[in-house]
């Protein structure tokens, strides 16, 4: 008889928290922006984020966005823009947004042409593998 105990099945909560990192480490991956202290802006989120969605459960749909606009916000205060739009080829380089701020479904957009780019998690293929180094 095996007496070790069954795993813990995976609240939504954390599922969400899992997947929110994931998506927002892709995309920082695809620019190749994934540094050490990079993804520990994206645990520090995380962090804050589940205590948020404890608070407001039905936030839980919400947080993939909200994580890669904190990590977007810690960047552009060390770094720089990010991520820069792979769409626009003239002009200043600017950072697409997440869209929407608070929603779920979260999308990279560009305001300047006005497209969606990528949903938040794919900038890689939507940028030809580069999702554009921080650039302030």
């Amino acid at each position: 008889m095996d007496a070790s105990p069954s795993p813990q099945p995976v609240s939504p909560l954390e599922q969400a928290l899992h997947a929110a990192r994931a998506l927002v480490l892709s995309d920082l991956a695809s620019g190749e922006v994934a540094e050490a202290d990079v993804v520990s802006m994206v645990e520090e989120s995380v962090a804050q984020r589940r205590w948020w969605v404890e608070q407001w459960p039905d936030g839980t749909e919400y947080v993939a966005g909200l994580v890669a606009q904190d990590v977007q916000d810690a960047l552009l205060e060390r770094y720089g823009r990010w991520p820069l739009c792979p769409v626009c080829g003239t002009g200043d380089p600017h950072a697409l947004e997440v869209e929407p701020e608070l929603g779920p479904d979260p999308h990279w957009v560009c305001h300047q042409a006005g497209v969606k780019v990528a949903p938040v998690g794919a900038l890689g293929a939507a940028a030809g593998g580069s999702g554009g180094a921080p650039s302030s």
